[in-house]
């Protein structure tokens, strides 16, 4: 894995949580469908009746890619995440950093 890397947070309800789970593996295939380098993952941690998910995404540097994820791929993520706004609690909160090594 090489350069820039996406950490995106939120929050989701317990009775949300297997319609939300569902819709974000469909979503990272999908992405992950259109970019072969993508590394998607989905981390959840139980907060009780209101648990803090988070999607992680990478990208070995390619021709298409070099910086790992760049503007189209973090674009395409956020629009695809659209659909998620009936199943999450609040905003997704993005986060992005460089590799350091």
């Amino acid at each position: 894995m090489a350069g820039r890397e996406l950490f995106v947070w939120y929050r989701v309800r317990r009775e949300r949580a297997g319609e939300a789970r569902a819709a974000v593996v469909a979503m990272q295939r999908s992405l992950a469908a259109q970019w072969p380098a993508l590394q998607a993952r989905l981390l959840v941690r139980d907060d009780g009746g209101l648990a803090t998910w988070m999607e992680s995404y990478s990208s070995g540097a390619t021709d298409a890619a070099p910086t790992g994820i760049d503007a189209d791929i973090e674009a395409a993520i956020a629009a695809a995440a659209r659909a998620l706004a009936g199943l999450i609690e609040g905003e997704r909160h993005v986060e992005a950093f460089e590799a350091a090594t």
